[in-house]
């Protein structure tokens, strides 16, 4: 059994592979089904503007309890991902088998946390953003559903870290992509009532969504049990184990706030733009657009995470090192990409919205203020990761809060008081560069204190 655990640790890509091919063979798949992730996450709101502008604010004005969600979502399957991975790199595979068992058990149990939030919450939520009755409707509506039919998000991301944390990331981008591709199929049959269905509107919108992650989530775990042979599932795993839990926790929790801080920080800014006329709308738009940058990034980062953490497991510094350095190169080379196409054609990006002329007015400056950050997103973005990857999710927290909390919200806040909606998109840059500066300062901690005693080799950082 020692001999036939020790193959696969020497048969194990992540271990042997060259890190420039091996990161690009994790994370391409992962990017290509995260871009159609956030292709389907705007098209869903062009759809949805096409009723009318109240119903495309009211999609809006859900995302930081749809981005909550997808924070105790992903947060989870991160923590889960990263000590699996870890785990199989130290070739301890029954304990890995039980540490996935307790990751859908977590799933099912986040699940159970939104379906109360989906039934309780959606109505005052709305009811704090917004006096008008048509969007409060909408939205309430909108996040029922989403909330309350929402296990797909849950045990589709789970089981697609399964096939991350032993490299199967093409299987992964099976799954992201059928689910996106169903939602986008069913959303205009189901917002205009197409073929015989019944005309639902917002309502339609969520359950294409719904439907989608449930399809994602089944695949996958179809996918786990068939082709995952490196991870032996069994109902034994299913029963909680504190300690494990606490394990997973201690990388899922802080990215769980991080991401959960950008909740906050929309729900906040949603807030202060109240005052602003279509600003909401236009701050709505922005994140889906934006999407379409960070999602590509996030599928680079969610390669680069089972590479770093197999390899902290297995004693290999310089396999970590290269890593991150290679991983800040390709992540910098995407936002600037993203940055080119914001300043280029703000317009035309607005126009997919059905914008109206108080929309654009707005919402040319703000595309080209806010994406400046991007040039700075990048690096901040991979180091999160790393640190998560190497146990220390907690610097990821402390930049997220810093970045959102301290300086993003407050700025925008003596911003606002100038009555200039333009100066309040300044804020975003000011606390990326803030961000990015915490970022270094961190990266140099974790180097010193974790990477250098990684294996007995030195290497250049």
């Amino acid at each position: 059994m020692a001999q036939n655990g020790e193959q696969m640790v020497q048969e194990n890509k992540m271990g042997v592979m060259p890190v420039d091919r091996l990161l690009i063979n994790m994370s391409l798949p992962m990017m290509i089904s995260m871009l159609v992730q956030a292709l389907y996450n705007i098209v869903d709101s062009i759809f949805v503007s096409q009723i009318n502008e109240y119903a495309l604010r009211a999609v809006s004005l859900a995302f930081p309890i749809q981005s909550l969600m997808i924070a105790v979502a992903v947060g989870t399957a991160v923590g889960v991902n990263a000590f699996l991975s870890r785990t199989l790199g130290e070739g301890k595979y029954e304990k890995a088998g039980i540490i996935a068992g307790n990751g859908i058990f977590l799933a099912a149990m986040s699940y159970f946390l939104f379906l109360l939030i989906g039934i309780f919450v959606s109505r005052p939520f709305f009811a704090t953003q917004t006096d008008i009755a048509q969007v409060r409707d909408y939205g309430v509506t909108y996040l029922t559903i989403c909330c309350s039919a929402g296990i797909g998000i849950f045990l589709q991301t789970t089981a697609e870290r399964l096939l991350q944390a032993t490299g199967k990331t093409f299987l992964t981008m099976i799954t992201q992509g059928i689910g996106a591709i169903i939602n986008l199929i069913l959303d205009p049959i189901l917002i205009f009532g197409y073929f015989g269905m019944p005309q639902m509107g917002v309502a339609g919108a969520a359950a294409a969504t719904v439907t989608g992650q449930i399809i994602a989530a089944l695949i996958a775990i179809i996918f786990n049990l068939r082709f995952n042979r490196e991870i032996h599932f069994s109902f034994k795993g299913l029963k909680p184990n504190g300690r494990l839990i606490l394990q997973i926790y201690k990388v899922g929790a802080p990215s769980i706030v991080v991401q959960a801080i950008g909740s906050v920080m929309t729900y906040g800014m949603n807030l202060i733009l109240s005052a602003f006329g279509a600003a909401q709308t236009v701050f709505g738009i922005y994140f889906k657009l934006q999407s379409f940058v960070f999602m590509p990034a996030f599928g680079l980062n969610n390669g680069m995470v089972p590479i770093v953490a197999y390899n902290y497991g297995a004693g290999n510094r310089q396999r970590v090192t290269d890593t991150i350095k290679s991983s800040v190169k390709y992540g910098v080379g995407i936002m600037l990409i993203g940055l080119a196409i914001m300043q280029l054609f703000p317009e035309q990006l607005l126009t997919m919205f059905n914008a109206t002329g108080e929309i654009l007015e707005i919402g040319v400056p703000a595309l080209r203020i806010i994406s400046l950050c991007f040039c700075f997103a990048g690096f901040s973005i991979v180091a999160g990761s790393s640190f998560q990857a190497l146990g220390n999710g907690v610097y990821s927290m402390l930049v997220s809060v810093a970045r959102q909390l301290c300086v993003l919200l407050p700025a925008a806040k003596l911003l606002s008081l100038s009555g200039n909606v333009k100066l309040i998109w300044c804020a975003f840059p000011i606390a990326e560069i803030v961000g990015t500066a915490l970022s270094v300062l961190f990266l140099i901690s974790i180097y010193k204190k974790v990477i250098v005693n990684i294996g007995g080799n030195s290497c250049n950082f």
